[in-house]
């Protein structure tokens, strides 16, 4: 996990004496997102000729099954050193994989299993639940809060998180403009160009006149106690606040808190950031949307919260452990979930986009940190559909459960759901229910992809989306793809294109995740 900069430093340091020692794992680096550079390590014995390589293949932590599978997945990389595991712990457990409806139906069943284990007296710290993307967290966070199962975090709870909090106050500060916390929050955020003396007339008026600080600064507009740009700033926040309190029942609640986000501009604050966090930021934002989905009004959703943060588990001596697999690299425990194995989640269709076939290994790199984190057992799960600014999307199972070994393998499955080689009876029911009425183009496409790989060559069924390598696209040609829509080629590179989208803009994108436009229905 060193970056270019840090092993050329350490070159010139031993340069001299060539009296140098590494220890590192090729098949766990998992950080090229920040800057590592994993060809360090491949390239170090020819750097460095003669040096003595030690290889540390046994395992002392994980059973049979689970490292079978674990160095199964791995081997389908192709820039790694390669090594041959052994653990003399015995077979164990084999790896459990389970498909769920959606995603709610994923984390009352993960919970379930939890609760299950518990009762047999498993000690709850020995138990993690791992996932891709923080905002993966949200649904475990509320189901483990509604049946009382103590957890943490590791990092910062959804609701606690700085985003969510924003988000949250400018909903709150709508619902009950008196809310004078709501609005200390959000007056600045984003940047209006109030300063803390305007901000102090502001608190000094409504301790004054014994009102809301909202009201203290829509009677700071009308006046002339501040400079006439602070006016016409608190002029345009007054407005915006009491127009979006007039429509706040009048839209459906989701509907309504993205129209706040966007035209306050927050949204766009996140997207012009260039810190590493923002993408992550705007996912939870996204998953804060999904989350209000599920309400009819805004206030609802609003209480919901405040029932959800009133009933947080104290700290207590057994903890479900809930974080992201980046950072569990280095932990163990006797039992690991992995939820959210499915392609565009796990691996990040962000990451596909944007490093290709590198982006695609060290995915698989972390799915493969993921796997070995646990001692006894290993439980998979996808759901088959996920709901996204209220419509519900089909999902399709992560190529990395089809590359895990069948033998090292137990399903437990919603009737209907399957995995990896496709059964013949799913893809019938498959291509019946894309027929029927209510079913749209994902499970069009989730059956044409099932009847393909049913009767594919089985050197071709190692991956369910298509590899990089060369195309045959023409600058100019129009051409789809799934995420950003519609566009036309602007330039090629290799194995990358450059296409101006429709609605998304211009964005560089691996030529195996697009079809021609005239393929498209």
């Amino acid at each position: 996990d060193t970056n270019v900069a840090q092993y050329l430093w350490l070159r010139l340091l031993a340069s001299a004496n060539k009296n140098l020692c590494c220890v590192g794992d090729d098949d766990q680096s998992i950080y090229g997102w920040r800057g590592a550079e994993v060809g360090n390590i491949l390239r170090f014995e020819t750097d460095y000729p003669g040096a003595k390589t030690v290889r540390l293949e046994e395992n002392y932590r994980s059973t049979g099954h689970i490292l079978a599978a674990a160095s199964s997945l791995i081997a389908k990389n192709e820039n790694r050193l390669g090594k041959t595991l052994y653990t003399s712990t015995g077979d164990g457990n084999k790896l459990l994989v389970s498909g769920y409806w959606d995603g709610q139906d994923e984390a009352r069943n993960v919970a379930s299993k939890i609760e299950g284990h518990l009762k047999e007296g498993f000690d709850l710290n020995q138990i993690a639940v791992l996932v891709r993307a923080g905002f993966q967290t949200r649904e475990f966070e509320e189901r483990f809060l509604a049946i009382g199962l103590p957890y943490r975090v590791v990092g910062t709870r959804f609701y606690e998180r700085a985003e969510i909090r924003d988000a949250m106050a400018y909903l709150r500060l709508i619902n009950q403009p008196a809310d004078d916390l709501a609005f200390e929050r959000i007056i600045n955020t984003p940047k209006r160009g109030l300063g803390p003396a305007t901000l102090q007339v502001i608190h000094q008026l409504a301790r004054g006149r014994d009102m809301p600080l909202l009201a203290a600064a829509g009677a700071l507009a009308d006046s002339d106690e501040l400079k006439p740009q602070a006016r016409r700033t608190l002029s345009a926040f007054c407005a915006q606040m009491a127009r979006w309190y007039q429509q706040k029942d009048s839209l459906p609640p989701a509907e309504f808190a993205q129209m706040v986000l966007d035209e306050s501009g927050y949204t766009e604050m996140w997207q012009k950031d260039k810190s590493p966090d923002s993408p992550g930021r705007l996912e939870n934002l996204k998953e804060l949307i999904s989350a209000i989905e599920d309400f009819d009004t805004l206030g609802g959703f609003l209480e919901h919260i405040s029932l959800v943060m009133d009933n947080e588990t104290t700290p207590q001596e057994g903890e479900v452990t809930l974080m992201t697999l980046h950072a569990a690299k280095g932990l163990e425990f006797d039992m690991v979930f992995l939820p959210g194995w499915e392609d565009g989640i796990f691996p990040s269709q962000r990451t596909l986009d944007e490093s290709g076939g590198a982006g695609l290994e060290e995915e698989r790199r972390l799915a493969y940190v993921g796997l070995t984190r646990a001692r006894r057992q290993v439980c998979i799960s996808f759901a088959a559909n996920r709901r996204v600014h209220g419509l519900w999307q089909s999902s399709i199972p992560s190529r990395f459960v089809g590359e895990l070994p069948a033998r090292h393998i137990d399903e437990d499955m919603a009737q209907g759901l399957s995995f990896g080689q496709v059964e013949p009876v799913l893809v019938g029911t498959l291509a019946e229910r894309a027929g029927q009425p209510g079913y749209g183009p994902g499970w069009k496409r989730l059956a044409s992809r099932q009847n393909n790989l049913s009767s594919a060559p089985e050197r071709d069924r190692d991956g369910w989306l298509p590899q990089s390598g060369k195309h045959d696209f023409k600058l100019g040609e129009r051409v789809f793809h799934q995420k950003f829509g519609m566009g036309s080629v602007e330039a090629m590179e290799a194995d990358k294109l450059e296409i101006q989208f429709d609605k998304a803009g211009l964005k560089k994108v691996v030529a195996s995740f697009v079809t021609r436009g005239d393929e498209i229905d």
